[in-house]
């Protein structure tokens, strides 16, 4: 017990005289720095203590900005997010305004067509489908009886003619197109009055044969129908020439014709109703028996 009593108050003792010789230091310090004796040795400290202090205000500076940064990318990506959605419901708003717009001025050659052909009732109808079995070069629409609409109608866009129906059901009907090789249409030469026969080819273009060889045929020129055999109204647009050739008989000429419609993009056609075809074969006799 004495022995411990002992230790403590030699620790007491010591513990005071390193408090009392602290501060006489701390003093003597205060006083040699204000007096300037420490200058030197301030100096030469506070190199290595300022590029300590460089070193860690670095540090701090390059944490600050990485934490900016990484807070600047969140606001960003967040932001681009925002962007990419509205940029998607503006792309589906423009989608559908150009299909708007596209139905207007396709609707809008058919209002302008139907306008000009005064002596003709058209019904205006949907292309719901396309013959893909190579069969018939067809298209189906969405009009049929109980529009009004018979075999033998023909249908025109505001470019010119398409074709004429050869099937009808209830609400909806067959057309074969004129670009059909079993298709053939009487026309003519809209600047010379020259006829002939247009017909489809297994190309998809057309052909109008039949021509004489001394017509004169002009690159450009309008093929129109004839309205011969009655099966088409006269004076509607078939196509343009693009060239002409001999045929292989070397009896008559072929023109090429290139039609002004697109038919793989076909989406609305005008069937005219007030229209019959001619029936001629009542007026055909049969050969008299010898």
């Amino acid at each position: 017990m004495n022995q411990g009593s002992g230790f403590r108050r030699n620790w007491r003792s010591n513990r005071m005289v390193f408090f009392v010789v602290s501060i006489v230091i701390a003093v003597t310090l205060i006083v040699a720095s204000r007096t300037g004796l420490l200058a030197p040795v301030e100096d030469l400290l506070a190199t290595p203590l300022t590029a300590v202090s460089g070193v860690f205000n670095r540090i701090t500076l390059t944490a600050n900005d990485n934490l900016t940064r990484f807070s600047d990318v969140q606001t960003l990506q967040k932001r681009i997010g925002d962007l990419e959605t509205a940029l998607a419901l503006y792309q589906s708003e423009l989608v559908e305004l150009r299909e708007i717009n596209s139905d207007y001025q396709r609707l809008a050659d058919l209002l302008k067509y139907t306008a000009s052909a005064t002596n003709q009732e058209f019904v205006t109808a949907n292309v719901v489908a396309v013959d893909e079995s190579g069969v018939l070069r067809t298209i189906a629409v969405d009009r049929g009886t109980r529009d009004g609409i018979a075999v033998g109608m023909p249908v025109v866009t505001g470019q010119g003619l398409v074709g004429r129906v050869i099937q009808v059901s209830a609400n909806a009907a067959r057309i074969m197109l004129v670009i059909e090789p079993s298709s053939f249409v009487s026309a003519r030469l809209q600047t010379t009055r020259i006829e002939g026969s247009v017909r489809g080819t297994h190309a998809g273009s057309l052909e109008m044969d039949m021509l004489p060889l001394d017509s004169q045929i002009t690159n450009g020129d309008l093929v129109i129908t004839s309205g011969l055999g009655g099966n088409f109204p006269p004076d509607i647009v078939v196509g343009q020439v693009t060239n002409a050739r001999l045929a292989d008989d070397g009896l008559n000429q072929i023109a090429q014709v290139r039609s002004l419609i697109n038919f793989d993009t076909l989406e609305f056609v005008l069937i005219v109703t007030n229209f019959q075809p001619v029936d001629l074969s009542v007026f055909q006799q049969a050969t008299p028996s010898p």
